[in-house]
């Protein structure tokens, strides 16, 4: 009889324990994060979440900036860039940033996004390449046709 409790009593705790890791928030992984003038417009978990977002860029100031975290598993990436290509995947401005220990932000000015804007093109994709991830990755699809600015 008291060997049936102790096996009760041991399943009882490893589901438990199951039941609290679920609930744990994975450190680490990928994460990117954008924000504009200071303020949260972009969260994405790359492991998560397999869709490309889309921030919508109107007309803006132009001190207005975008600070855009790419982090490697809690971790700064170094030769870090981003680039602005077109739909057809043509790069029409890249931006390099130096090399950090802690985390560090990479800003952009929109007026810089908004100047690329050529005849009619209104969409953009927003690429981050460093050296942990050469082949570069699409962290976000910018339009710049529709006037309301940035919404998440």
């Amino acid at each position: 009889m008291k060997t049936n409790k102790k096996i009760s009593m041991f399943f009882g705790l490893l589901a438990t324990s199951f039941l609290f890791f679920s609930f744990a928030g994975s450190k680490g992984g990928e994460v990117i994060q954008i924000f504009l003038n200071g303020k949260l417009v972009m969260e994405q978990y790359v492991s998560m979440e397999k869709t490309v977002r889309t921030l919508q860029l109107g007309s803006g100031s132009a001190n207005d900036k975008l600070d855009i975290y790419y982090s490697h598993c809690g971790r700064t990436g170094t030769d870090r860039t981003i680039a602005v290509k077109d739909e057809k995947n043509n790069v029409l401005k890249t931006w390099k940033f130096a090399n950090a220990k802690e985390k560090s932000g990479m800003t952009i000015i929109v007026k810089d996004i908004l100047n690329l804007q050529k005849n009619k093109e209104t969409k953009f994709n927003l690429v981050y390449t460093s050296q942990e991830l050469p082949a570069g990755k699409t962290i976000a699809l910018i339009d710049l046709g529709n006037k309301s600015f940035a919404k998440r």
